[in-house]
């Protein structure tokens, strides 16, 4: 694996964990941060933990 396409993999895991942080905050009550903010930690995480994911896979393919 490429140095720069495990970067990426690392920030799609921790980006993916703030999704799902942000998902179970909503769903299971008042979450700690507000509405407001976490639905904007959702709404940036999800396209950036797929995004970074992508770009990863991309970095890593054979030429």
């Amino acid at each position: 694996m490429k140095p720069l396409s495990g970067l990426f993999l690392a920030l799609a895991c921790v980006l993916g964990i703030a999704a799902t942080g942000s998902v179970f905050e909503l769903a299971y009550g008042d979450p700690d941060l507000g509405v407001t903010v976490t639905r904007w930690i959702l709404g940036l995480t999800l396209p950036a933990t797929v995004g970074s994911l992508l770009v990863a896979i991309r970095l890593n393919k054979p030429a």
